[in-house]
């Protein structure tokens, strides 16, 4: 007997993968009501760096771990840092992590990123051709031509493109032209003279994440949605024909299908529907500053791990990879750590004004996946697990969720994401 399509689907979280899976049932003809503990963007889906690179979305987990990783893991000023105490679930991720870090498992990883490809594009036009979004989508998504990368040794720039050459080799496409530090400052006059060689990628894209995802919820409220804030979710009970969403101070909502999209939360809440996969924050910070000379190209320095995005009238400075609790405060030595490595390869930047310092617990998985499908439950689903990539994954995990809940012709990608998976 075949499933019926839900009519009605509470969406918990409203983030990039939230709001798109909304909006995608929408497609469908599905009434959506999508809450959250706090409200549109509140978490990972408003600090971060907005990109939307393909050359770029690899997995988390890869061999350089094995030389360096290890001993940069505990130092509190590197990119990757994990403070040292006593916790069951974050070793179980750090051994998955550590497992998937392997050379073969880092190779099969790749292929499927290489096999997903520009498909995330491909989901960003769409929701930008709605109508009901008005010119707000569209207009926050802005094509990079080209995105730069930035490197102070050309032993660095190696690194990148070995990894171009594995995306090549397992069936993937970038296209880039090599730079030299002058050819690079031309283009960015705020570098310094400390960048010695720089890649421009082609054919990549980037978003200032709290104005897209503002017109995102607007379109999703347009089209017949609701959108509730401060409702915080204690609760999901299966009632076989029906599942009740359970807030705080008693409120309750009850649907036909209950989507979980709440990023670095998801494990506690999504354990009991048979999901076992760890998902661990990986906690990424970000501050905003206004350079003498504003950049008008989002620029990567991927040795010392700092994202730059130019939003407009700021420019903003987004890195490291903390693996914590994601309730846990922000930390000022982990800002101070992203001052000390982007200062080197800028000038012309008080790095003491800065503003819009945040964290947001990125919700990652052991061998970088997502989980993307249905659950124990046939009355819940799960989206989540992205990692550094829920901006450039978020559309591409909707439109795959939203077509499996509705009974629709679903992506062979999806084969991948599967939240029942063994593993770590």
């Amino acid at each position: 007997m075949a499933k019926t399509t839900p009519e009605h689907v509470v969406v918990v979280g409203a983030g990039f993968v939230g709001l798109s899976t909304a909006w995608y049932l929408q497609e469908a003809g599905v009434k959506v009501t999508v809450v959250d503990r706090g409200g549109v963007a509140s978490g990972s889906s408003w600090g971060n760096a907005g990109w939307l690179t393909p050359a770029l979305t690899l997995p988390i987990a890869e061999p350089s771990i094995f030389s360096n990783g290890l001993k940069m893991m505990l130092d509190p000023t590197s990119p990757l840092y994990i403070p040292l105490r006593a916790d069951a679930k974050l070793l179980r991720f750090l051994l998955g992590f550590t497992w998937h870090s392997m050379p073969k498992r880092w190779e099969a990883a790749m292929r499927i990123f290489s096999e997903i490809g520009v498909q995330g594009l491909d989901a960003f036009d769409e929701i930008a051709q709605d109508t009901h979004a008005g010119p707000g989508v569209a207009e926050h998504t802005k094509s990079a031509d080209p995105f730069l990368t930035g490197f102070t040794s050309l032993k660095d720039r190696d690194a990148l493109l070995h990894e171009f050459e594995m995306i090549e080799k397992t069936g993937g496409n970038v296209e880039y032209e090599l730079l030299s530090g002058e050819q690079l400052r031309g283009i960015e006059p705020t570098l310094s003279e400390s960048v010695a060689a720089g890649v421009a990628i082609k054919n990549q894209r980037y978003i200032n994440p709290p104005k897209f995802m503002a017109s995102l919820g607007e379109s999703v409220v347009a089209r017949g949605g609701d959108i509730i804030g401060a409702f915080n979710v204690t609760d999901v009970r299966d009632n076989k024909n029906s599942v009740t969403v359970i807030g705080s101070e008693g409120r309750a909502i009850t649907a036909d299908h209950v989507v979980l999209a709440t990023g670095a939360w998801m494990t506690d809440m999504a354990q009991k529907f048979g999901v076992n996969v760890v998902v661990q924050a990986g906690r990424g910070y970000s501050f905003t500053v206004e350079p003498e000379h504003m950049p008008t190209h989002p620029i990567y320095f991927p040795a010392q791990r700092v994202a730059c995005t130019p939003l407009g009238d700021r420019f903003r400075i987004a890195g490291t990879m903390e693996f914590r609790d994601v309730n846990h405060k922000l930390e000022p030595k982990r800002i101070e750590a992203i001052v000390a490595a982007a200062t080197p390869v800028y000038k012309g930047i008080n790095w003491e004004q800065r503003k819009e310092e945040w964290v947001g617990g990125r919700p990652c998985t052991a061998d970088g996946l997502p989980l993307i499908g249905q659950t124990g439950s046939e009355n819940v689903s799960v989206a989540g697990g992205h990692g550094m990539w829920g901006v450039a994954l978020g559309p591409l995990s909707g439109k795959i969720l939203a077509a499996q809940i509705t009974g629709q012709s679903v992506s062979t990608l999806a084969r991948h994401f599967n939240p029942l998976r063994k593993g770590f």
